[in-house]
């Protein structure tokens, strides 16, 4: 499928793009909000500043993927690649990334708040600056992972 095919088919109303493939993709400013991309190959899209709150991605292929200030907001990742994605200042707000595959991402100034990250593998992620209050990290890999400063919520 093209960009163009899929934004052409979201316009008219469909929602439902399970296992599209649209690696290596230039997706940035776009909005799929509540599109179901559940087993979507996004490796290496640019998916900067795009709108995907309330989107399935679990188990979607976003391995080294830009996601440089996306939102995210209650998305569902669960499973998903990240491996080295950049998610650098992306609004996960109650994002659900149970044993999301988050390895060497860049999440720094990100907003993680009551993001699930339970049995997520965050081995070498950075997240510097980010926001972290009330998510939970139950069973989560954190090797050489670079944690925020603990803060007080604002």
């Amino acid at each position: 499928m093209e960009v163009r095919d899929l934004l052409e088919r979201y316009a008219s109303g469909e929602r439902d793009f399970k296992e599209i493939t649209l690696s290596q993709s230039n997706l940035e400013n776009i909005d799929l909000r509540k599109a179901n991309l559940t087993g979507a190959n996004l490796a290496g899209a640019n998916l900067k500043a795009a709108n995907l709150s309330y989107c399935s991605l679990s188990e979607a292929n976003l391995s080294g993927a830009n996601l440089e200030g996306a939102i995210l907001l209650e998305a569902t990742l669960n499973g998903a690649n990240l491996n080295g994605a950049n998610l650098k200042a992306t609004n996960l707000n109650g994002a659900n990334l149970f044993e999301a595959n988050l390895a060497e991402a860049d999440l720094s100034e990100s907003n993680l708040k009551m993001a699930d990250l339970k049995m997520a593998d965050l081995s070498g992620a950075t997240l510097e600056k980010a926001d972290i209050w009330g998510a939970y990290f139950t069973g989560a890999r954190l090797d050489g992972a670079v944690l925020p400063e603990v803060m007080e919520p604002s």
